[in-house]
Order: C-alpha cells, then sequence, then structure tokens
C-alpha cells in the first residue's frame, strides 16, 4: 500500500495510542508514536510528521498545547489534531474555531475523546489534503 503520509501520534493512554496507531497504519499512513510531551520531543528529532495527534493533557495539564507549539516552531505549516476528554470532565471547550483561537492553540482541529475511527480519519484526510494544497501555492 502507498504511503500516504507521516503522522506522529502521541497519548499517555497506551490503549488509545496503540489503537489510533493501528487505525492509521492500517489506512497507509507512517506512524511514529510517543507516550508524552518528553518522548515526543525526542522523536521530532528524526521524524518529521505531515500531521501530529496530540493528546491534551499528559505529564502536565498543558503538554499538548506545549507541543502543538514545538511542533509548529520546529515544521511550520504541520497540521495538529488536539484530543480530549477535558469537556466531558469539566465542560471547558478549546475548540480553536477562529483564527485567533488557533494562533494560541495550535491547532488545527480540537476532539472530544472518544473519537471515532471514521472522525479520525476525515480529519487527518482533510488536513492532509490542505497542507499539500497550501504547500504547493507556496512553491
Amino acid at each position: 500500500m502507498e504511503q500516504a503520509g507521516r503522522i506522529l501520534v502521541v497519548d499517555d493512554d497506551p490503549d488509545v495510542r496503540d489503537q489510533l496507531t493501528m487505525l492509521l497504519r492500517g489506512w497507509g499512513y507512517e506512524v511514529a508514536a510517543a507516550g508524552g510531551q518528553q518522548e515526543a520531543e525526542e522523536v521530532l528529532m528524526t521524524f518529521r510528521p505531515d500531521l501530529a495527534i496530540l493528546d491534551l493533557i499528559m505529564e502536565e495539564h498543558d503538554s499538548g498545547f506545549i507541543l502543538g507549539h514545538e511542533i509548529r516552531r520546529i515544521y511550520p505549516g504541520t497540521p495538529v489534531i488536539l484530543l480530549t476528554s477535558v469537556q466531558a470532565a469539566t465542560g471547558l471547550s478549546f475548540a480553536a474555531r477562529t483564527p485567533e483561537e488557533q494562533s494560541w492553540v495550535k491547532a488545527d482541529r480540537v476532539m472530544d475523546k472518544p473519537v471515532r475511527p471514521e472522525q479520525i480519519r476525515a480529519e487527518v484526510q482533510r488536513l492532509l489534503a490542505r497542507a499539500t494544497s497550501e504547500s504547493r501555492e507556496g512553491d
């Protein structure tokens, strides 16, 4: 199967991380997985993702935010999806719908856990297609 892109998956829950990794590989993506922010920062030294899927809360309450900022600093334009269960637990939303919110959150999409496979697949395809289109326009 042809590789469709390189995706970084970061989640401290091994079940979520393994399920996402398995699904994405099954859809033809090359996947690097990490169990937290620190491990992900090490992976980023040798793996340039076309897209990143990050858990919001890992070692710290803001690990996903910090990692999103780091990815955008190292690899500008890389789409980022944040996964969170914060809204279900607290009622707080990090939707990042406006350009101003996206500039602060550093995520193209915030999705509430649990995420259905067809939801994540659609978002990954949409964001990768948009990134490819924007990269071609910049050439």
